[in-house]
């Protein structure tokens, strides 16, 4: 089967960092006591790292768009993304690490320094991408709340980007100081540039300030283009898509739950590359949960090929509503 041919790219911007997760912790231990764990990984992770990884193994066209530190982590990193590395600006500070220990019901805590993805700035940014976008280019934003530099000029980066011709998504992330009013009153200043907002159930619930699913989707949908689309990443239940038109769903088969990380991160892989490569809505959603779906049922970790997601018809049990 002859692969789908595009000119486009998809430019992953934000959170890269190292990630070291450990498991399985069945409850926390008495301060100043050592547990011991069975297994550990230490991995790239962020939610841009975790994205690029499934494009990588995908083989979607993409540039990995971030900044890095100046520590033993910095070429580690830099070796696994060879195609960008090259482009990131260095800081003289630490790589920024995540320490995360997942628990027997498969729900993780995360531990976060800040490091180096606290000070990726607009300039970094727009230095790393062209002036122009090819026709069907997309940006996706991550980690939006934790990259702070980048995310005090989300509007004016937004808008640039719309200027330079690119279609952008964005995944905003839980914020880590939680849902303020004031949180909520800068959200349209960038929404309003936003085509795709990528979200995941309590996400939507918390950025549309709202318990509904549907109807905190529908708050945001109205802030957002007129050809906006809300998707939400809903875990076992797959995945909606809202938009001014029509409501789409594309539910999830069920797997073995092996490693849930970055499994919203996948999704945005293999939706936005049916996207890039000319699929239609529906298409894209069952290429994201598809995508999703055998990320977290392996380990080490497994994508499907590009050509196992253009060859399966399969749409058993999605539901659409106009």
């Amino acid at each position: 089967m002859k692969k789908p041919e595009t000119q486009a790219r998809l430019y992953v911007v934000g959170n890269l960092n190292v990630d070291l997760i450990m498991s399985t912790l069945d409850q926390w231990p008495e301060k100043g006591t050592e547990a011991m764990l069975e297994t550990s990984s230490l991995r790239p992770g962020g939610s841009a790292g975790n994205c690029a990884l499934a494009l990588q193994a995908l083989g979607t066209p993409y540039r990995l768009v971030a900044n890095q530190g100046n520590d033993q982590f910095t070429p580690w990193l830099a070796g696994l993304f060879t195609g960008s590395a090259a482009h990131w600006p260095q800081y003289a500070c630490e790589t920024s690490l995540t320490f995360g220990v997942t628990h027997p019901d498969h729900e993780r805590t995360f531990f976060s320094n800040q490091g180096h993805i606290v000070r990726l700035t607009m300039a970094d940014v727009l230095n790393q991408l062209p002036e122009l976008a090819t026709p069907g280019d997309w940006v996706l934003l991550c980690g939006t709340f934790l990259c702070t530099a980048l995310y005090a000029d989300y509007p004016a980066l937004l808008q640039t980007l719309k200027h330079r011709g690119y279609q952008v998504a964005v995944d905003s992330g839980w914020p880590p100081q939680g849902w303020s009013l004031e949180l909520r009153e800068k959200i349209p200043q960038w929404l309003q540039y936003c085509d795709a907002l990528l979200l995941n159930e309590v996400e939507t619930q918390g950025l549309g300030d709202g318990e509904d699913l549907q109807a905190a989707a529908q708050t945001l949908l109205a802030l957002m283009p007129v050809e906006g689309r809300c998707i939400v990443k809903c875990g076992p239940n797959g995945a909606h898509c809202w938009s001014t038109s029509q409501h789409r769903h594309i539910a999830a088969q069920d797997i073995e739950v092996v490693d849930t990380i970055g499994a919203g991160d996948s999704f945005n892989a293999g939706y936005l590359s049916a996207l890039l490569y000319g699929q239609d809505e529906q298409t894209a959603l069952r290429w994201g949960v598809r995508v999703a779906s055998a990320a977290i049922g392996s380990s080490p970790r497994v994508y499907p090929t590009w050509q196992a997601l253009v060859a399966d018809p399969t749409l058993a049990n999605n539901q659409e509503t106009q």
